[in-house]
């Protein structure tokens, strides 16, 4: 038995007096050599110029083909079968010769996908649930890849005034031990934390939320945006003043739209700040202190926007699928990854004086489109959450479901106040949307599930959804 499940398999008080021992240990001790090395390069790096950055970044693809090509059999064929090899990879076009990588490749192939120069011991194997529903395992480097993960996030955060130490209200789908006993939180003293549970999130309990927090007197909020949403509707409805002490919101994990910005800026009087990532680790982009435009990490790995031709996107606000190459786990590095995230394009330069290339923002992930009657896609964003729905204030909670071309169906919790103009409101608006291709039909519940990952869907999309050739 490894350590990791020898410790899930302890009871919950000794576990508890194991963190508090552990919380003693200085940070420097506690997050280790990979944590710091890492923290320290990017406090440099994040303000290197735009020539530097690339030149960097083609050196880590240098070293990262090399030991693919070295270490792993499914890229060796890969380069074998187009008669290449890892030097003759000079700049950023070459590389582009290389194919993209998909969650299918990977299910097929994994054996052959992790270095095989590292030991099983030092591997960490690790899922994503998948926007499909089809979980996708992958290997990363045991503690390694997760403290220079936490190094990069830290930094990131630095950039809405967090400091290591300061105190985090946790609300992200963890599990937590005592809720059968009604208890829908608990502490953790490594690193000032409260964590809450995101699946219990009712009108009866969420005034003991709210008091919880109240009395923790965070500095931050660290949430998905679905869960905080739930929350501050019942404050706006309650009219409940906000948490004094939180200097932000740290919003992921989860696509953020605007209607639900407006919301927690409203209700919460603080900054909204939101980062995009992925379990796989091969991109990660934040905002700044400066703008909300996505600020993508070049030390953290190469990200391509490819539009539906296979080309590169270059045309500014142009929307494209985010292609990545990982940097920080040579156990299973991924090359030309499609993540299936959609990404909206922008040239420009962010005030806050980073060279990093940006995002404009996140349309969302494949799985998160709609298919039209003619057979065109459509993004949430563009069918619902770009416009305004007076009806969205008199609902509690809305989920999609599609499963034929043109047709889609919405299932409601009702708000008391809700009305049939609330639904001819919704069914005209999509209607307008969608230029008269898409039929929707509308069915009223009482409740509607989080994922097993504690977040909420607005769209269970069944069809296959495919964008460009690349």
């Amino acid at each position: 038995m490894n350590i990791k499940k020898f410790k899930e398999k302890l009871p919950h008080p000794i576990k508890q007096s194991a963190k508090y021992l552990y919380s003693a240990i200085s940070p420097r001790l506690r997050y280790g050599k990979e944590f710091w090395e890492t923290y320290n390069f990017l406090q440099k790096s994040q303000w290197w110029s735009k020539e530097k950055l690339e030149e960097y970044q083609m050196q880590q693809l240098s070293k990262l083909l090399h030991h693919a090509y070295e270490n792993m059999p499914y890229y060796r064929k890969i380069f074998d079968g187009r008669g290449l090899k890892p030097k003759d990879i000079q700049n950023f076009d070459d590389f582009r010769k290389l194919p993209c990588l998909t969650k299918n490749i990977i299910r097929e192939n994994l054996q052959d996908l992790f270095a095989q120069n590292y030991p099983l011991s030092r591997l960490e194997y690790v899922t994503t649930g998948g926007s499909t529903g089809i979980p996708l395992g992958f290997y990363q480097e045991r503690v390694v890849s997760s403290a220079k993960e936490w190094a990069f996030m830290i930094t990131q955060w630095n950039r809405v005034g967090f400091k290591m130490g300061d105190k985090r209200v946790i609300l992200r789908g963890n599990v937590i031990q005592s809720t059968n006993k009604g208890k829908f939180w608990e502490y953790n003293p490594i690193d000032k934390t409260l964590i809450l549970s995101s699946y219990h999130m009712t009108d009866y309990t969420l005034p003991n939320y709210i008091k919880k927090i109240n009395d923790f007197l965070p500095d931050f909020l660290h949430v998905y945006p679905s869960a905080i949403t739930i929350l501050a509707r019942y404050m706006k409805e309650n009219n409940i003043q906000p948490f004094t002490t939180v200097k932000a919101l740290l919003c992921g994990s989860e696509n953020i739209y605007l209607w639900q910005r407006n919301l927690l800026e409203e209700v919460f009087q603080c900054r909204v700040y939101s980062w995009y990532g992925h379990s796989e680790k091969a991109v990660l982009a934040g905002e700044c202190e400066k703008s909300t435009n996505y600020h993508i990490f070049p030390e953290y790995g190469f990200v391509e926007l490819i539009g539906k031709d296979g080309n590169l996107i270059s045309r500014e606000e142009e929307t494209g699928e985010i292609v990545a190459t990982s940097f920080n786990n040579n156990a299973m590095p991924i090359i030309r990854y499609k993540t299936g995230d959609m990404g909206v394009y922008t040239e420009k330069k962010c005030s806050c004086g980073r060279n990093y290339p940006l995002l404009r923002r996140i349309e969302g992930r494949l799985q998160e489109i709609v298919v039209t009657k003619d057979k065109g896609l459509i993004t949430l964003t563009a069918l619902i959450f770009a416009q305004h729905f007076e009806a969205f204030s008199r609902i509690k909670k809305m989920q999609l479901f599609q499963d034929k071309v043109g047709k889609i169906t919405a299932k409601i919790v009702k708000a008391s106040n809700y009305s049939d103009a609330d639904e001819n409101e919704i069914l005209f608006k999509i209607k307008k949307a969608s230029g008269d291709k898409l039929d929707m039909k509308i069915v009223y519940v009482d409740f509607i599930p989080s994922t097993k990952r504690g977040k909420h869907k607005f769209l269970i999309q069944k069809l296959p959804i495919e964008f460009g050739n690349s």
